[in-house]
C-alpha cells in the first residue's frame, strides 16, 4: 500500500512499479501512475514463440468514468517534451496488491471505483477489470484502446502504417499485417467504435535517462464504451487466443486459486513478513519452455523485462525460487529441460530474443548445473533424477576434461580448467 499524499504525486507515482506475469514470458507492466515511461510497458506483452519473441501488442486502456455530469479520467500520458496529462491522480485514493494483482482505487462524490489487471497462466491474455463499488447512479465507461506490434525492446513509429481493424460481436480483431499474430480486445458488456487512428509522441522518459530513443507512437484502435451498475463489473480482455474466457470473475477466481496453491506450498507454516510476496514473486521468473520430448518443460527469466533465459542465472536462482518454496517438483522439470540443450558439455549461456539455437559463450553455467542438481537432492532426496541424467553429467565431464569451445579444457599440469579465448567473455562480465 503506498501512503495517500504520495499518490497524489505524479512524480512519486512515476516512478513505482507493477507487473503481472502469465507463467509463458507474457508480461503486462506499467507505473502506478499510469503513465507510460518505458517502451517495456503495456497491458499485453505476449511471449509468441514461449518463452521469446515478447511483443507489445495492447499498450493501455485511457479509460474516462462519467456520472451526474461529472468525469472521472483514470489515466495519465505524458506527451513529447515532458508534457504531464496525469488527469486521474486527484481522485485516486488508494494502490494496492492482492497477491500479484495490482488494484486502483478512485473515488469522487459518492463514485468508488476500482480497476485491478492480471494475467491468464498460460496464456497471453490480460485482463482490466472495472469494479463500480459504489455510485449515486449508473456509471458510463469509456476506454480508449492503444495497440501495437512491436518487439518489445523496440520503439514505434507510425509513417503511415494501417492495421486491419475489425469489428467482433464482443470486441475488435486487430491484424498488424499479413504475417503478423492476430489479437483481440473484447469484453461482454461494452460496445465498440473502431477508430484506426494514430497518436503520437508518448513521451519515454525512463528510455531518455538509459540514452535511448525517448517517444513513439501507438494506434487508437477503438473506443469502447459501456454502462455499469452499481455494485458490478466490466472486464476488457486482451488476447492472441481464439476464444479466450471473457468471464472476469472466473478468470479472477483461476488467478486467486493459482496463487494460493503457490501459498499452500511454501514450507514456512506462519511466514515472516513479506515471505508471502516474495513466493509470489519468485514464481513469474518460471516459465514454460515446450521440447520436444516435453512441451510442458520450464526454465527461469533472468529478469524483468529485458532478459530472456540463461543458464548460468537459473541455476544460481534456482534453489531460491524452487526448493525454498517447497517446489521441488519444479526444480526436476528445469534441470530436466536444461539438460536437453546440453551441448559439448556446455549449457547453454542464453537463449536469444529470435530463433531456437541457444549461445554457449559461458564457462560457469555448466559447473552451477552440478550444484543446482546437488542442492536439488539435498531438498528432495530424489535419486531417479541422478539416475536419469547421470550419463549428460558424465558427458559434461568428458568434454571438460578433453576440451570444448572456447579452449574449455582440464588443464594436464594441475587438472584446474582452463577457459578462454580473444574477443569472447565467458564469465558473469559478459556485457557486449
Amino acid at each position: 500500500m503506498i501512503h495517500l499524499k504520495e499518490l497524489k504525486s505524479y512524480a512519486k507515482t512515476a516512478k513505482q512499479e507493477w507487473l503481472v506475469t502469465n507463467g509463458v514470458g507474457g508480461y503486462a507492466a506499467g507505473t502506478v501512475a499510469g503513465a507510460l515511461t518505458r517502451r517495456y510497458h503495456g497491458l499485453l506483452i505476449a511471449a509468441l514463440n514461449p518463452p521469446t519473441e515478447r511483443t507489445l501488442l495492447v499498450a493501455k486502456l485511457d479509460t474516462v468514468a462519467r456520472f451526474n455530469e461529472m468525469t472521472v479520467p483514470l489515466y495519465a500520458n505524458v506527451w513529447g517534451g515532458g508534457l504531464v496529462e496525469a488527469l486521474n491522480l486527484p481522485y485516486l485514493i488508494d494502490f494496492k496488491l492482492e497477491g500479484t494483482t495490482p488494484i486502483w482505487t478512485y473515488q469522487r462524490a459518492g463514485l468508488r471505483l476500482q480497476k485491478r489487471i492480471w494475467m491468464e497462466q498460460g496464456a497471453n491474455t490480460t485482463y482490466i477489470r472495472y469494479d463500480v463499488l459504489d455510485a449515486p447512479e449508473p456509471v458510463q465507461l469509456s476506454m480508449r484502446a492503444l495497440v501495437n506490434y512491436r518487439n518489445h525492446h523496440g520503439e514505434t513509429r507510425a509513417e503511415g502504417w494501417r492495421m486491419k481493424v475489425t469489428n467482433l460481436a464482443d470486441g475488435i480483431r486487430v491484424v498488424p499485417y499479413d504475417t503478423a499474430v492476430p489479437f483481440t480486445i473484447r469484453s461482454t458488456g461494452a460496445k465498440t467504435t473502431v477508430e484506426n487512428e494514430w497518436y503520437y509522441n508518448f513521451d519515454l522518459g525512463v528510455e531518455r535517462y538509459r540514452g535511448l530513443p525517448d517517444n513513439e507512437d501507438h494506434l487508437l484502435a477503438a473506443t469502447f464504451t459501456a454502462v455499469v451498475e452499481p455494485g458490478s463489473t466490466l472486464t476488457m480482455v486482451a488476447s492472441t487466443d481464439k476464444d479466450p474466457d471473457l468471464d472476469g470473475e472466473a478468470a479472477y477466481a483461476r488467478r486467486r486459486e493459482y496463487e494460493q496453491s503457490l501459498l499452500d506450498a511454501s514450507p514456512f507454516a506462519e511466514p515472516p513478513l513479506g515471505i508471502e510476496q516474495l513466493t509470489l514473486a519468485a514464481d513469474q521468473f518460471i516459465v514454460r519452455r515446450p521440447i520436444p520430448s516435453d512441451p510442458q518443460g520450464l526454465t527461469v527469466i533472468a529478469g524483468y523485462p529485458w532478459f530472456n533465459d540463461w543458464g548460468r542465472d537459473t541455476m544460481i536462482a534456482l534453489p531460491g525460487l524452487t526448493l525454498a518454496t517447497g517446489r521441488s517438483e519444479i526444480a526436476a522439470r528445469i534441470l530436466r529441460t536444461f539438460a536437453r540443450f546440453v551441448d559439448q558439455g556446455m549449457l547453454p549461456n542464453q537463449f536469444p530474443d529470435e530463433g531456437t539455437q541457444p549461445e554457449y559463450n559461458t564457462v560457469d553455467a555448466t559447473l552451477w548445473y552440478f550444484q543446482a542438481i546437488r542442492a536439488y537432492h539435498a531438498a528432495a532426496g530424489d535419486d531417479q533424477l541422478i539416475k536419469d541424467l547421470f550419463p549428460v553429467l558424465v558427458d559434461i565431464l568428458e568434454w571438460h576434461i578433453k576440451g570444448t569451445r572456447y579452449n574449455i579444457h582440464m588443464d594436464e599440469v594441475d587438472s584446474l580448467l582452463f577457459a578462454g579465448e580473444q574477443g569472447t567473455q565467458l564469465t558473469w562480465m559478459d556485457a557486449k
